[in-house]
């Protein structure tokens, strides 16, 4: 890893950090709206795993 990678964040951390910002709207939400939001967001995931592999980054 060369010194200008350190500083260049990874998709993954990008990823993350997109999913407890979504989650953290989601928790901030009335229940009825919370429900449903955690129902889109379990699709979301489940069709991200089971859909074809992606190559590696």
């Amino acid at each position: 890893m060369s010194m200008s990678d350190e500083h260049e964040p990874r998709s993954d951390e990008s990823d993350h950090d997109g999913l407890v910002s979504r989650l953290r709207v989601i928790e901030d939400q009335p229940l009825e709206t919370r429900a449903e939001a955690f129902g889109q967001l379990y699709a979301e995931l489940r069709a991200e795993l089971d859909g074809p592999d992606q190559p590696a980054r």
